[in-house]
């Protein structure tokens, strides 16, 4: 992928400029916007790019280094955090969590088990349940590799004033909004 961030002198378009993946206005109206606008929000768009490039080579980097699948690593995050709060977890608090069923639960779960990364154990209130958790050495392996460099998105954030935090949350949850594909969106039209 071409380097886009700022100071590059690569000539490549943006691939996220709207002249050039909509040049017909046939997906977006661009009525009331000038040019120049239009120029920003294609800046816009490619930050984002940028961003999700970003994000997808650091869970690429993280699945390597710590040996496991993306539903694995889900897992372990979500252990991490009930570590972190006080929370016990369940095969069926994981389950839910990583939206797969009792059965994929139980595999990944044995899965996690043999390499040494959870400890299954009694529930402490619940005879009929287990308490998953997340061994000491994973734990720590975890937080100070992806943890870490996940935890600098914070500096990003902090680096905004209040106000501008609140436009950066707004977008972002209409953008999720607006891109969201619902069920049976693009379903084939019935015979």
């Amino acid at each position: 992928m071409v380097d886009k961030s700022e100071g590059s002198t690569s000539s490549a378009p943006n691939v996220y400029a709207l002249d050039a993946s909509d040049p017909n206005a046939r997906l977006v109206d661009r009525t009331g916007h000038s040019a120049e606008e239009i120029r920003h929000i294609g800046e816009l768009m490619a930050a984002l790019a940028q961003l999700r490039e970003a994000e997808q080579r650091l869970s690429e980097a993280s699945q390597r280094y710590m040996k496991l699948g993306p539903t694995d690593m889900k897992a372990l995050h979500f252990l991490i955090v009930a570590q972190n709060t006080g929370t016990i977890a369940t095969p069926g608090a994981i389950a839910v969590h990583l939206e797969i069923s009792t059965a994929s639960t139980t595999k990944l779960l044995d899965r996690l088990e043999a390499a040494g990364h959870i400890v299954r154990s009694p529930h402490p209130y619940d005879r009929r349940a287990l308490a998953i958790s997340i061994t000491h050495e994973t734990y720590e392996a975890a937080v100070e590799t992806v943890g870490r460099q996940q935890a600098k998105r914070f500096h990003a954030a902090a680096r905004l004033t209040r106000e501008e935090r609140d436009v950066v949350i707004r977008f972002l949850k209409d953008m999720a909004h607006e891109i969201t594909v619902h069920e049976g969106q693009w379903d084939p039209p019935e015979p």
